[in-house]
């Protein structure tokens, strides 16, 4: 009996000393030590099949159960479009996104889920998050610094509501403005995709073993996105393979080799093959010549515009290199055809694997297992006043000043009576414009920030304001200032036959013009606009892009406390006959064009 206790003790001992030792005995993927394809190594190896095609899904938050997420082991949810919580502010989205991390979190093997959405200037999904200018403006100001920082202040306010994934940034390269994502892309040229997309990725990944306060980044849309038809959304890009890589790819290359954690397949096709299904484009050319080694992602129900059914449609993006596939609201369906090609051979489980790990790999690369949840210490800062001052440092850094006739602007300090007029200056949702709070964007007070028009009045505050939707110039005004711009839109429904002004705009400028006063007017668009019919009435033109919600920025410009710096990423058209019109692959100036790309005045030249 004596024997047999001292043994039991001496085992318990043992055993007691064993426990602690947790850095070499822990499950390895859990290791923190470990490097992240260490760990995604070990994790794959213990995944049954349903875990891992779950991990190559993703499904929109307003099409799912939430039960989904761990019945169904899913890897990453999104919000997309206009899929969000009720209360849209910051500790709203982050109560939605932590209570679904907590069913990844409950899973077997613990494996959470990345959640992704379209921050494409700014965290604009968010309710008094800081919108900065879309990124046509953020080329204009050629500053890979600025873009940086505001990548970075992007992924703090992502990273506090517990979103690591952003679908950004979009480094399209536009050949036709009448392309309803023209905004998006940085410029008509690969210089500026080269120059400030690897800058975006920067500032949103972080850098260094930590990446708390860090977000995984996306370039999209591989590839040709900008080039299609008669600039048609969706449409077919057509040329040979040397304009292809002349123009859309080098984007691509910049920033695979700023590290960028993951690309996502454009809807377009090239020469009539759909990108989603395009191996040699997906396999060969970006994972074998480019080195891209992240994660590949398909578009909104990108891959059913392949041809054939559902069940072919997974099997084509599978096995063209797609690793998960962006199935918003046919998740269950995807789950079901993939399980089903595996076990019929058609799709390898060696590709499953890669996919798969991957996936995971970035998933402890940006520290989705070690810190799951948003950071709350974060809160605070989503829209702070330090993030809203780098915004209006973008806003007026992004300022292309077209025209400027003498006496015009600056606005002298001694003007004491100002007009303010058009439908444009008082409205946030026309100044913000597509992917703000709402996927295609809307007129109106839509989140917190400052319109051109309180601008003018904080530029200005011993001067008597007056604001005009119809222009109508009061007694006594010294100078019109006149905010014209498109009403909001994003993909799909953005793409226009004609860039034409609206004629409320028109009218407005020329009502101004009849008060014998300077007319200054500010545009806002996602792309250039014809401005033959309000020329002659314009004394300057501001061309302000899509500039966010700190108008001051505008105003900064507009009063001389910021001389000009911006020059054009696009070519503008004089007439809407010349369009498309661009630079062309080497840079040249476009024949006949109203104002060449580059092209920006400023008050001393």
């Amino acid at each position: 009996m004596r024997c047999g206790l001292s043994v039991a003790v001496v085992l318990l001992v043992a055993a007691s000393v064993r426990v602690p030792r947790t850095a070499r005995e822990q499950v390895a993927y859990k290791n923190r030590s470990l490097t992240p394809e260490q760990r995604a190594d070990d994790l794959v190896a213990r995944m049954t099949l349903d875990e891992k095609i779950g991990q190559m899904t993703q499904a929109d938050s307003g099409s799912l159960e939430p039960s989904d997420i761990d019945h169904l082991f899913l890897g990453s949810v999104l919000s997309g479009g206009d899929s969000e919580p009720p209360d849209r502010s910051a500790r709203g989205w982050a109560a939605m996104v932590t209570a679904f991390q907590k069913r990844a979190l409950a899973t077997r093997l613990g494996i959470p889920i990345i959640y992704g959405i379209d921050a494409v200037h700014g965290h604009n999904n968010v309710k008094g998050a800081v919108i900065f200018p879309h990124n046509i403006g953020m080329g204009c100001t050629r500053n890979p610094r600025l873009v940086e920082e505001a990548g970075r202040i992007t992924a703090l306010e992502m990273a506090a509501t517990g979103i690591l994934w952003n679908f950004a940034p979009c480094i399209a390269v536009p050949q036709d403005a009448r392309w309803g994502r023209t905004y998006e892309g940085y410029g008509e040229t690969a210089e500026l995709a080269v120059l400030l997309g690897p800058a975006a990725v920067r500032g949103m990944q972080g850098s260094g073993a930590s990446r708390r306060g860090a977000v995984m980044a996306t370039a999209k849309h591989f590839v040709g996105d900008g080039g299609t038809k008669n600039g048609v959304d969706r449409g077919d890009t057509a040329g040979d393979e040397a304009v292809l890589r002349k123009i859309h790819m080098p984007g691509y290359t910049a920033t695979i080799d700023a590290g960028v954690g993951a690309i996502m397949v454009s809807f377009n096709s090239w020469n009539g093959q759909k990108m989603h299904g395009h191996q040699r484009l997906l396999t060969s050319v970006l994972r074998g010549e480019l080195g891209f080694t992240g994660v590949v992602v398909s578009d909104w129900n990108g891959i059913d515009e392949l041809p054939g059914d559902h069940d072919q449609h997974v099997e084509q993006a599978i096995n063209a290199g797609i690793d998960m596939v962006m199935a918003p609201d046919s998740h269950r369906e995807f789950i079901g055809s993939l399980k089903k090609h595996v076990s019929e051979g058609r799709v390898a489980m060696t590709r499953i694997d890669e996919a798969v790990r991957r996936i995971l790999i970035a998933k402890f690369r940006f520290g989705v297992f070690d810190h799951p949840f948003g950071n709350p210490s974060l809160l605070t800062q989503v829209g702070s006043p330090a993030h809203r001052a780098v915004a209006r440092r973008a806003a007026r850094e992004s300022q292309v000043l077209l025209v400027n006739r003498p006496g015009a602007l600056p606005i002298a300090g001694s003007v004491s009576n100002i007009l303010v007029g058009g439908k444009a200056a008082d409205d946030l949702g026309l100044q913000c414009g597509g992917w703000t709070i709402a996927w295609q964007g809307t007129p109106g007070p839509v989140t917190q920030g400052t319109t051109v028009l309180q601008a003018v009045k904080n530029a200005a505050p011993r001067a008597t304001v007056t604001y005009s939707p119809t222009g109508d110039v009061p007694p006594g005004a010294q100078v019109a200032v006149i905010v014209i711009g498109e009403q909001p839109y994003a993909e799909m429904k953005g793409d226009r036959a004609e860039l034409t002004l609206d004629a409320d705009d028109i009218a407005a400028v020329r009502n101004a013009k009849k008060a014998n006063v300077p007319v200054v007017v500010v545009l806002f668009s996602g792309r250039p606009l014809i401005l033959e019919p309000i020329l002659a009435a314009a004394d300057a033109i501001v061309a302000a892009w899509l500039p966010g919600t700190e108008g001051d920025g505008v105003a900064d410009v507009l009063f001389g406390k910021y001389n000009p710096t911006g020059k054009l990423s696009l070519t503008w058209p004089r007439r809407a006959a010349q369009v498309p019109i661009d630079a062309g692959p080497d840079g040249g100036k476009a024949a006949g064009a109203l104002f060449d790309y580059g092209f920006g005045l400023s008050y001393t030249r």
